[in-house]
């Protein structure tokens, strides 16, 4: 089975489906200037819109892990995590503290999903 790319770059692809697994890149705050919060709410989008365009949604997702700059961010970001995570279909998680590639990005979330179809 064909393994499907979306957003290809030089460096990655943000999207990669194989056998109705979908696959994200890392998905990062393109408003670094934000708060935990605020950052945590434009990645929880972004992973909307991808996990959509490949016909799949929050509800389906297998996996996810969020790296954050700080543990003090982690009660922040678990708000914003709460209101948005499907109830009943809470992935598998991990949240770890790691150093990220850009300073001001405060969290990073990695997620695997099922495609709806």
């Amino acid at each position: 089975m064909a393994v499907i790319r979306h957003h290809v770059g030089k460096r990655l692809s943000e999207i990669a489906v194989h056998n109705g697994t979908v696959y994200l890149a890392g998905q990062i705050a393109e408003d670094a200037d934000q708060d935990i919060t605020g950052q945590t709410r434009e990645v929880l989008g972004h992973i909307d819109r991808l996990l959509a365009e490949v016909d799949s949604d929050k509800s389906h997702l297998l996996s996810v892990q969020i790296y954050i700059s700080d543990m003090e961010h982690f009660a922040g970001m678990n708000a914003v995590w709460d209101e948005w995570v499907a109830q009943g279909a809470t992935p598998p998680r991990a949240t770890v503290e790691a150093k990220l590639a850009n300073p001001k990005c405060l969290v990073e979330i990695v997620v695997v999903a099922a495609q709806r179809s």
